[in-house]
């Protein structure tokens, strides 16, 4: 399992997460929590439905579903300027996707520090989220990484993580509502969040 990455596949969900190349940082500043999420809408929204996240200084969690064929299909089409009907490498496509974000705001960020040189582990990691109680720990999981990493001592202090827009009414590109409804509600969501995270889970995540 440890060496064993899988392929991303149509309307299956997952837990990306990468983390920066030795002991540097991913992000420097505050700016470039903000710049990093913009640069995620930019290219992995489109192919993906985005469930919950945290970026941490060294490293970041995602909870997200790849989109359906159809829709994958007619994005790539699109940005590459050509008919893809029937195109049977959309995996590499949508890791290809993930490598641009990653390129990309490895170029800004050297640029900005002045520094040289790859900025990301390769290749990022995934994990293929197969059942609801699983989904309902990493999003469990992703939330309360400030608190496992001694950031915060309280979840909620982490400015940097999706946990606040399930109490907010403003827009957002999450999937709010469908984890609402993996919790029942958002008084099970809540308390689900006061538990600590599970050690079996922490130790599978590190051998990966």
């Amino acid at each position: 399992m440890k060496n064993y990455i899988p392929q991303l596949e149509c309307d299956k969900y997952y837990h990306i997460y990468n983390h920066a190349v030795g002991s540097d940082n991913l992000f420097k500043i505050e700016a470039n929590y903000n710049f990093f999420l913009k640069k995620y809408a930019k290219y992995i929204s489109p192919i993906v439905d985005t469930f919950a996240y945290c970026l941490m200084p060294n490293h970041f969690h995602f909870a997200v579903r790849v989109k359906e064929e159809k829709e994958l299909i007619k994005y790539f089409s699109e940005i590459k300027g050509k008919d893809l009907t029937g195109l049977q490498n959309l995996s590499g496509l949508l890791s290809q996707q993930f490598s641009n974000l990653f390129n990309s705001y490895t170029k800004s960020l050297n640029k900005q520090q002045k520094r040289q040189g790859n900025l990301f582990r390769r290749p990022f990691k995934r994990i293929h989220i197969d059942s609801n109680d699983y989904f309902r720990e990493i999003i469990h999981y992703i939330h309360f990484n400030p608190v496992h990493h001694g950031f915060v001592k309280d979840l909620r202090e982490w400015k940097h993580s999706s946990f606040d827009s399930f109490f907010s009414e403003k827009a957002t590109l999450l999937k709010r509502d469908e984890v609402i409804d993996w919790f029942d509600d958002k008084d099970n969501f809540y308390a689900f969040h006061k538990k600590e995270i599970d050690k079996q889970m922490i130790i599978d995540l590190e051998l990966i």
